[in-house]
């Protein structure tokens, strides 16, 4: 089954002979359930497509489907709405409120949405997320890994369509990046959820059942793992 369709995608910066297309007429599908690694130098544009994919830019043209959902005919809004409902997204930094505790910050979505979590999700998704003695900690009480797997539950909690991670473990050192992505594949199997993971590290991309590689803001390889 589709999940994600994207047509002629294109983002432009600047004009005449100072425009750059950033990302360059790409199309593709990803199944549901799917673990798609997208990878390229610095600059290549996968950053920025994967900004397009999850709603956080408007393209220059093109479309992005979610669902059958064309995510870019909805208002600024809307699309927000849509966002936090269908769209997992976890950086590199983090982006936790310095301000929540670690339950707190994996529920701002469905606080956001004026809905509680479920208590066994909720439980079952900490000890999965292996910070069952950390529920009342703030993120300057954590390491940066125990911040990236709060990060990964409040990406997790309102089971949304596609995951999508910007090199989810560069800021992290190899021991809890084996760990973030040993987590990160045991969602996508555990809670089917569709992943989509940036990365410059050609050994994390082989660990994916599928590997897109970008070069100039255009696709030059879309190959699957063996």
């Amino acid at each position: 089954m589709e999940i994600l369709k994207v047509d002629r995608l294109t983002k432009s910066y600047g004009k005449g002979e100072n425009k750059i297309n950033a990302v360059n007429n790409i199309s593709f599908s990803i199944e549901k359930g799917e673990f798609v690694a997208i990878i390229g130098a610095s600059g290549s544009g996968k950053s920025t497509l994967l900004h397009l994919l999850g709603g956080v830019d408007r393209p220059t043209s093109g479309k992005v489907y979610i669902n059958g959902k064309d995510i870019y005919s909805l208002n600024n809004n809307d699309l927000a709405i849509f966002r936090r409902r269908e769209v997992g997204l976890i950086y590199q930094f983090y982006n936790l409120i310095p301000i929540l505790n670690v339950e707190e910050n994996i529920t701002l979505p469905c606080k956001l949405d004026s809905k509680e979590a479920s208590k066994t999700k909720l439980k079952e998704l900490i000890k999965t997320l292996g910070l069952e003695n950390r529920v009342t900690h703030l993120p300057n009480e954590l390491s940066g890994g125990q911040q990236q797997r709060v990060a990964i539950g409040r990406a997790i909690i309102n089971e949304p369509a596609i995951m999508l991670a910007d090199e989810p473990t560069g800021n992290l050192d190899s021991k809890s990046s084996r760990e973030i992505i040993d987590l990160l594949k045991l969602s996508n199997k555990k809670y089917s959820q569709t992943l989509i993971i940036i990365t410059h590290d050609e050994n994390i991309a082989k660990e994916a059942d599928r590997v897109i590689t970008i070069e100039d803001g255009k696709i030059v390889s879309d190959e699957r793992n063996v």
